[in-house]
């Protein structure tokens, strides 16, 4: 199985959270019992519940170039216009 990152990790809900370990739990399972061919879905459950996280890293990303852009404005490293 093949686990989400440490980023990732920490920005799902406990929710989220709990069904990834569970879903984790199985997976590692069934590849313990040589199920490759169910893991695999387990797998790309996982793939789909990490989904939202994924999204919520990337809106971090953005935020923080945008302050990192008007910190550069503010103290005059970069103009307006230079976007």
């Amino acid at each position: 199985m093949r686990h989400a990152s440490v980023q990732v990790r920490g920005l799902l809900t406990r929710e989220e959270m709990e069904r990834y370990n569970a879903l984790m739990e199985v997976g590692g399972y069934l590849e313990e019992q040589g199920r490759h061919d169910l893991a695999w879905h387990v797998q790309r459950e996982i793939d789909i519940l990490i989904l939202p996280a994924i999204e919520r890293l990337k809106e971090k990303g953005r935020e923080r170039d945008r302050e990192n852009l008007r910190y550069m404005i503010d103290n005059g490293l970069l103009d307006d216009d230079d976007e």
